[in-house]
């Protein structure tokens, strides 16, 4: 059993509570319909945004069909994130079971995928947050496995991609329905205003996987956002965020897609260096900038999880 985890129906019922007092409705797409004022002033002020029915039942069978596809040929299977904050999160016995199912940039090995990413309600709603030029920058797969699927400490993406300003959202494509049980997201309401946070990147045995100190971040202090399949969930790359473990017996599946202003420049971390696929408007040209090398990255088959 994982620390501090909710599990009971009381706890499931708050935590819908909760979600419904802190996240206003947003109703389905319908093509035209985008995100209202509303919704972008509470973005702007809490820092994430829960978006029903992005995908349609259809597209989010399709996106499952090929993610299963993708966790059978290609991704890879790990103890998941390193660091001092695990034997906070789980007992012993537990953080020695506990796995990650993980891969990056989905849209390399399936249409359907890149259909996803480039998505026109989608992309149109991420505009509007960010601005008229939205560009991909990567994806990566999070799947927990049944009953000890990896929980994540408190944390910014910021730390694993790091970036001049706040012009990136990460948006959470959810093929299953998740709720305390099987660990959905759950966000330090506004913390994104403070901009990046200093995380641990070591311990004892050396480098490990970023995390904010276990004794100031506290899963149990953020708000719960339980999603169904098909929903998306987007927030900026400086809010603090978290999960449980999967106490369940089925995988807890969810696809992250990063988006930026392409004029928001990378300083370090994953994917530096490497231009993004355009999905609205266009890329501003530097003075005497070069075009992208036709010497693309090279695209191993040994995949790296994580």
């Amino acid at each position: 059993m994982v620390s501090g985890g909710l599990s009971s129906p009381a706890d499931q019922i708050l935590s819908t509570i909760t979600m419904v007092l802190c996240c206003p409705y947003l109703p389905a797409f319908d093509g035209a319909a985008l995100l209202t004022k509303n919704h972008i002033e509470f973005f702007n002020e809490h820092g994430y945004l829960h978006m029903p029915e992005v995908f349609s039942p259809d597209e989010t069978l399709e996106l499952e069909t090929e993610l299963d596809w993708l966790i059978g040929s290609w991704a890879g299977r790990s103890p998941g994130w390193s660091g001092d904050w695990r034997q906070v999160y789980m007992d012993p016995e537990t953080e020695k079971k506990s796995k990650l199912i993980a891969m990056h940039d989905l849209y390399f090995y399936s249409d359907a995928w890149m259909r996803a990413v480039t998505h026109p309600h989608l992309t149109a709603a991420i505009s509007q947050l960010i601005g008229p030029n939205v560009e991909v920058h990567h994806s990566t797969m999070h799947v927990k496995p049944p009953e000890t699927g990896h929980p994540f400490p408190m944390h910014q993406d910021w730390a694993f991609y790091q970036h001049e300003d706040s012009r990136y959202i990460d948006v959470l494509v959810h093929l299953d329905d998740t709720d305390a049980n099987n660990g959905e997201i759950r966000f330090l309401d506004g913390s994104h205003k403070e901009g990046a946070r200093a995380h641990i990147t070591s311990n004892a045995s050396g480098p490990c996987t970023p995390f904010l100190p276990t004794d100031q971040y506290r899963l149990a202090d953020a708000i719960p956002v339980p999603a169904k399949a098909g929903d998306v969930v987007c927030f900026s790359i400086h809010t603090v965020h978290g999960s449980y473990i999967n106490q369940t017996p089925r995988n807890r599946r969810i696809v992250r897609i990063g988006y930026r202003d392409p004029d928001n420049r990378q300083t370090a971390g994953q994917s530096v260096g490497r231009p993004g696929i355009m999905v609205k408007g266009r890329r501003r040209r530097e003075p005497e900038q070069p075009l992208f090398s036709i010497n693309g990255p090279h695209i191993s088959r040994k995949m790296k999880s994580g």
